[in-house]
């Protein structure tokens, strides 16, 4: 890992992208994994619908700048956020996007990869609402191969997030995303 690795999630209002990257950062900052992390967000006005970003900064030293500035991965939802964010991906990096909302590939020098994500949570799982942890289990898949953090460390985080409840949907859903991204990486 170089001295910082960035991820963001993109989409719109109401599909959990600040929860999938609050829950990103909290699992590196785990005892066993020994990272540090940093997570910020953006989003507008709406509070459904909206474009909405968040980001986290993994590193093993100290994090001197709190923003994504070249992602190595994102997981962009929508088109209207893969138009307005994928364009700064780090050269080498990852682009997931949704097969379903995002349309047409942006123009990056990075591996992209079209996923069935809404599909999934939708059609799979039985709840749109899930979108977000189908998108963190692609996301673990990636940091797993990356040797950046382990799946269980995210699913942990996962299980403490959620509401009560609703622990084996969500579990569910982060294991459908994870089969997902292992079948391409």
């Amino acid at each position: 890992m170089s001295e910082r690795y960035e991820i963001r999630v993109a989409g719109s209002g109401g599909q959990g992208v600040i929860l999938a990257a609050v829950i990103i950062g909290q699992a590196a900052a785990l005892m066993e994994e020994g990272l540090n992390s940093v997570q910020t967000q953006a989003y507008g006005p709406e509070a459904r619908g909206g474009a909405s970003k968040s980001e986290v900064i993994i590193a093993r030293g100290e994090i001197d700048y709190p923003k994504a500035t070249r992602p190595n991965l994102q997981a962009i939802l929508t088109q209207k956020a893969c138009d307005e964010y994928a364009h700064d991906a780090a050269a080498g990096g990852i682009v997931i996007l949704d097969d379903f909302f995002v349309h047409s590939d942006p123009d990056v020098d990075a591996e992209i990869f079209r996923l069935p994500i809404v599909k999934t949570a939708r059609d799979v799982l039985g709840r749109e609402i899930v979108t977000n942890m189908v998108t963190l289990g692609t996301i673990a898949r990636v940091l797993e191969t990356e040797g950046l953090l382990h799946p269980e460390s995210i699913r942990k985080t996962i299980l403490a997030s959620v509401p009560k409840g609703s622990e084996d949907l969500n579990s569910k859903a982060f294991d459908e995303g994870y089969k997902l991204m292992k079948e391409k990486k």
